[in-house]
């Protein structure tokens, strides 16, 4: 019985806890609630979300542990560290901004979409999202991982009647399956060779693993990798990416290209550098050439979104999440090669916070235009300016920090950090990738750019937004001009012994 569990430190599950308790309360608050009253729902799931948010503040002093061995209490299941609230921080965050378009989304769509299952998968999703940087063992980061992806699922297909809907759950949840699948037959293979699913003891254990159980540990080890690398949207794994992001409603589209991304990577920085660091010289090559082809797969396939054709403004969104996925596995690769690991990791996190940021507001912008014009084309775009100067300019600047370039100087920022994890590491044919990439990027969002501001052909249409929209446009404008002015904060927020 020395493996039962010791007591429950409430505070330190606290932001998960609070995001699935609220989701059940939202699911039985459905069943007594008038239709008329319905969009109750979306403003409790939205408090919940910001509760869940403030817990974080206790927990910034120090590491908190449960849910550990009782013979060791070293050897815990769940782990409050600074990596843990950072993701934390931008799954709860950024949930919470797409709750908002979520919000304004579900009463422009009337019946289509039930509100009650809405909020309650939306909730469970996050819930899981946050449980998972905070992981310290297999079966509970896979467990955490089917939390988060499987309401996800559901989400992007519930359009009832719609075909698109349709088709991208179901592209979406085969792709995923396949990860877990993989990725549990990996576990299995770690576990029987090292005896546990405990990350530091994996750590300790699979350096020593006994010769006949070698090529069992080995096998384990690339297919954990393989399944995350799904989750990851690497190529060539990314094939759902722009039909689900096109076919879900625009916040979960939003939420997919954070917070999903926030999940895979996530765990895939807890597989490779906590758990299987004895491995690095297996992963770390595989990871740097993952990001090259991804980062050039994702920003090629976004080049070939032309404003002047029925290019959904939406699915070059998608294409250069897929792009901006290989920068951020840029760092994860680097940690392989770098005597700090540690640094190299923190320039992911710091990489995500602040993609997740100008992301989410040009999710939020696109959310405004699509609103005037349901196909959400590219072309829509054209003229903005004219009609609404403050939305250009947001979109432009959103844009420009997604480009890296003046005055989104976090996007910038964010890429220099990217690039000296890359060359720190001795990896200087990836920061060549990189920078070539970077270029690629410039010309379709530079293109996008321009576009907000020429003229228009034909009756220029207003875009009015709804306060929640508006709301999210004014926070992610604001913590990105913030940003821009101080993204040191951003690395002193990430630059803490992580592990």
């Amino acid at each position: 019985m020395s493996s039962l569990v010791q007591s429950v430190d409430w505070l330190a599950i606290a932001p998960p806890a609070i995001a699935a308790v609220v989701g059940l309360v939202v699911l039985v608050a459905d069943l007594f609630l008038a239709e008329s009253r319905k969009p109750l729902l979306g403003w409790i799931a939205v408090a919940g979300l910001a509760a869940a948010a403030l817990m974080l503040l206790p927990l910034l002093d120090a590491d908190r542990s449960t849910f550990c061995l009782v013979g060791d209490t070293e050897v815990c299941s769940y782990t409050a560290d600074r990596f843990t609230l950072v993701i934390q921080f931008l799954v709860l965050g950024g949930a919470l901004l797409c709750a908002l378009l979520s919000v304004t989304a579900l009463k422009d769509s009337g019946k289509r979409l039930p509100e009650g299952e809405y909020w309650f998968l939306f909730l469970s999703s996050a819930a899981g999202a946050a449980l998972l940087p905070a992981s310290r063992d297999l079966a509970t980061l896979v467990v955490a991982l089917e939390v988060a992806s499987l309401p996800a699922f559901a989400l992007v297909g519930l359009r009832h009647g719609d075909r698109r809907s349709s088709e991208a759950a179901l592209k979406f949840f085969l792709s995923s399956v396949t990860a877990t699948a993989v990725s549990l037959l990996g576990i299995s293979f770690v576990y029987v060779a090292t005896g546990t699913l405990h990350l530091t003891r994996v750590a300790e254990r699979i350096q020593d693993v006994d010769g006949q159980l070698a090529t069992l540990a080995q096998t384990g080890v690339v297919l954990t990798l393989v399944g995350f690398a799904f989750k990851t949207a690497a190529v060539p794994f990314h094939f759902w990416v722009p039909d689900t992001y096109v076919g879900a409603p625009l916040p979960i589209a939003a939420y997919l290209s954070v917070i999903g991304k926030a999940v895979g990577f996530s765990g895939l920085i807890l597989v490779t550098v906590v758990a299987l660091p004895s491995y690095a010289d297996a992963w770390a090559p595989a990871l740097a050439v993952l990001a090259a082809l991804t980062m050039t797969v994702g920003n090629v396939g976004a080049l070939r979104q032309q404003p002047t054709r029925a290019y959904s403004a939406v699915r070059l969104l998608a294409w250069s999440s897929v792009g901006q996925a290989g920068y951020l596995l840029v760092p994860i690769a680097a940690a392989g090669y770098s005597d700090d690991p540690e640094k190299s990791v923190g320039s992911t996190l710091a990489y995500a916070l602040m993609y997740g940021a100008v992301n989410l507001g040009a999710f939020a912008v696109a959310a405004l235009v699509g609103r005037a014009h349901r196909l959400n084309r590219v072309a829509d775009y054209r003229g903005l300016y004219a009609v609404s100067p403050l939305t250009a300019l947001l979109m432009g600047f959103f844009l420009l920090c997604l480009a890296g370039l003046p005055p989104g100087v976090i996007g910038l920022f964010a890429k220099v950090t990217v690039f000296a994890a890359a060359v720190d590491a001795g990896l200087g044919w990836l920061a060549v990738v990189m920078a070539v990439n970077v270029v690629i990027a410039l010309v379709y969002y530079l293109r996008w750019t321009a576009l907000l501001f020429r003229a228009t052909e034909g009756e220029p249409v207003r875009h009015r937004g709804p306060a929640p929209v508006t709301v999210a446009i004014a926070l992610t404008a604001v913590l990105g001009v913030v940003l821009s002015g101080a993204p040191q904060l951003v690395l002193r927020f990430t630059d803490t012994a992580l592990f």
